[in-house]
């Protein structure tokens, strides 16, 4: 297939207005992306009852209590397991939607997520529950940076940051429910089954029904066309096209022309070609910047509660309560995500959760406290929505899964010792240390972002990258 013809497709889809056709779809994907939110996210929740089950001593650790040496040691080796698994399957498989294609990738990634996690479940040492969740974290990491480039190539330049606003607020919502589950069963043993187990197999039993939905999500045709799939690619554009004007009633606008992209096969080394090389230093920077407050937070917040003084029921309650505004972060972007500038959304995001983990650190109070980490969180999210779209516009169709993989596969590197360096910090200086080593990890994410990131708001993929 031509480049003209190439570049035909990807007109077509930004001519088309909103619908509710287009919507189902970023919303089924959005709806696979939720099990990755929620086994992020109950890392930190189910902590205390991983740790009551005895499953970090160093005898029931095995050869991870080696890490001790590294100063990574009991429910420790599980956080670094988590990331560990989760950069080398970005770093192996990150290049897969480009070469096979989004959808098969996307549907696949889910059901290694949901065999995986459900045998990590059942483990009885540290050793094995470690390995199972590498592993499950090597097959699962893909699936975010193929639903970054899914959404971004299905939805026009206009309402690309409202997708993406909507597809966070959607997996977002999981946080909550996760963090109640945890609430409800971690200090119990339902059918004398530790309840964290169980907080993991709901999980598991969760996704596999998602799977059922996904099956039917059309290629990306931007993909299908860039590798000179002509009939699939016009099957699947004609199929949205016709949808869309039985939803209106009326013709769709005629295309405006966009710049022919260039074709070719995906390789690493094309990330750092010219045009692309200085977006891949500065998001590589930014997203260990970022995942430092946001996980350093998110994974850590009933740890730190209990430092502040709040004791280990309390600490879930609370969490509990600062997780319901994981989803309004991203549900308040859609008043304002395709209106203000995305680098811009950024940067404030990232103000805000320096200042708001600077005072939470000085906080005793339990209202003062909550209403600390509900401003952390919504402004963690409207950062994350917002940054997960910008990345993704910065690149062009062909390399598009590789190099968000690439610049995303160093926050969960960074993840992994931002946990250890968040134990360290708080052993040696309290909550107030931690507050200083995530804020100064949000000023380099701000410079970074302010200094060398380009306009993206309302361009069409085409433009940016041409």
């Amino acid at each position: 297939m031509s480049e003209t013809e190439s570049a035909s497709i990807a007109a077509r889809l930004d001519r088309l207005p909103p619908s509710r056709t287009v919507w189902t779809i970023v919303i089924l994907i959005s709806l696979g992306g939720v099990f990755e939110f929620y086994d992020l996210f109950f890392t930190g929740y189910v902590a205390p009852g991983m740790i009551k089950s005895g499953l970090f001593s160093p005898h029931s650790l095995g050869f991870f209590a080696a890490l001790d040496s590294i100063r990574i040691a009991g429910f420790g080796t599980f956080v670094f397991s988590t990331f560990a698994g989760l950069w080398v399957g970005v770093v192996l498989l990150g290049h897969l939607p480009d070469r096979f294609g989004r959808r098969p990738v996307f549907t696949w990634s889910l059901v290694w997520y949901v065999g995986c996690t459900a045998v990590m479940a059942f483990q009885q040492t540290g050793e094995m529950l470690n390995v199972w969740r590498f592993i499950a974290g090597v097959g699962f990491a893909v699936q975010l940076v193929t639903i970054d480039t899914y959404i971004s190539e299905l939805i026009p330049g206009p309402e690309r940051g409202r997708a993406f606003s909507i597809n966070q607020f959607i997996t977002f919502c999981v946080v909550p429910v996760v963090a109640l589950l945890a609430w409800l069963l971690v200090p119990v043993r339902p059918l004398g089954f530790d309840g964290w187990r169980w907080v993991v197999l709901i999980g598991s039993v969760g996704a596999a029904v998602v799977w059922l939905l996904i099956r039917k999500i059309p290629e990306s045709p931007r993909w299908l066309a860039l590798q000179g799939r002509q009939d699939e690619a016009e099957a699947v554009m004609a199929m949205i096209e016709r949808k869309v004007c039985a939803e209106r009633g009326r013709p769709l606008p005629p295309p405006q022309p966009v710049p022919a992209q260039e074709h070719g096969s995906s390789r690493f080394r094309d990330i750092f070609s010219a045009g692309y090389g200085k977006r891949t230093v500065m998001l590589s920077v930014f997203n260990m910047a970022q995942v430092i407050g946001f996980y350093g937070f998110a994974a850590w917040v009933p740890t730190l509660l209990i430092a502040r003084g709040i004791t280990l029921t309390h600490s879930l309650e609370y969490s509990f309560v600062i997780a319901i505004a994981n989803p309004i972060g991203p549900l308040l972007g859609t008043l304002f995500a395709d209106r203000v500038e995305r680098k811009l959304q950024i940067m404030i995001g990232l103000v805000v959760m320096g200042l708001a983990m600077l005072a939470f650190s000085q906080s005793s109070s339990p209202v003062a406290l909550i209403i600390l980490g509900v401003l952390f969180t919504l402004a963690a999210n409207v950062m994350s929505y917002a940054y997960h779209s910008y990345q993704a516009e910065l690149y062009p169709t062909r390399i598009r899964a590789r190099a968000i993989g690439f610049v995303y596969s160093w926050s969960r590197l960074a993840a992994a010792f931002a946990g250890l360096a968040i134990g360290y910090f708080l052993g040696a200086g309290g909550v107030p240390a931690v507050a200083i080593f995530i804020a100064i990890a949000m000023v380099i994410g701000i410079v970074v972002i302010g200094v060398f990131g380009p306009a993206t708001r309302g361009i069409s993929l085409e433009r940016i990258n041409h």
